[in-house]
């Protein structure tokens, strides 16, 4: 399993027993959709390895408490300290009407209510406070905030996003 056909899905962060027992920080809203898990991949130094899962539930509401088959005590535990975790896509839950996946819209076309056609998307920032789409416009590189009051329509099907930007946005990239 490589890890573009995966997503990740939160980090182991301690120790919760002697027993080898481990808590992870789900990066997710809803954790409770993945506490029956049967496996998981984890990273161990750039590889995906996959393990199995023996018990898990939810720990506080934002951990889930993970007993890994085969990993019985705090020195194997301690091993997988600070490891991500991974889950392949198809197990993403399907999303609906305007809401999206950032790996999903990559390749996809913007398009603004007043200036027309943009580019393409070629990736999301999301190391900033807010969100952008990095579009493509012929060599040149646009971004524009991921705000939900910009965002009009998403067209699966067309492989489309319909926005609307406020005036001027779009011009300040592309003015000499």
């Amino acid at each position: 399993m490589k890890k573009e056909e995966c997503f990740y899905l939160g980090k182991i962060v301690k120790k919760y027993s002697f027993k080898g027992e481990l808590l992870a920080k789900l990066d997710t809203d809803e954790p409770d959709l993945y506490d029956n898990l049967d496996a998981i991949f984890i990273d161990l130094r750039g590889n995906l390895v996959p393990f199995f899962i023996e018990s898990s539930q939810l720990h506080k509401s934002d951990l889930l408490r993970l007993k890994f088959e085969d990993v019985n005590d705090e020195a194997d535990a301690d091993a997988l300290l600070k490891t991500e975790l991974y889950l392949p896509l198809e197990l993403l839950p399907k999303l609906e009407g305007d809401k999206f996946y950032f790996h999903e819209v990559i390749g996809f076309n913007i398009k603004d209510q007043n200036f027309g056609n943009v580019g393409i998307i070629t990736g999301i920032n999301d190391s900033t406070a807010q969100s952008l789409f990095e579009i493509d416009r012929d060599g040149i590189e646009i971004l524009i905030p991921m705000n939900d009051e910009f965002i009009v329509k998403v067209d699966r099907e067309n492989k489309t996003i319909v926005v609307n930007t406020p005036e001027g946005l779009i011009d300040l990239y592309l003015e000499e």
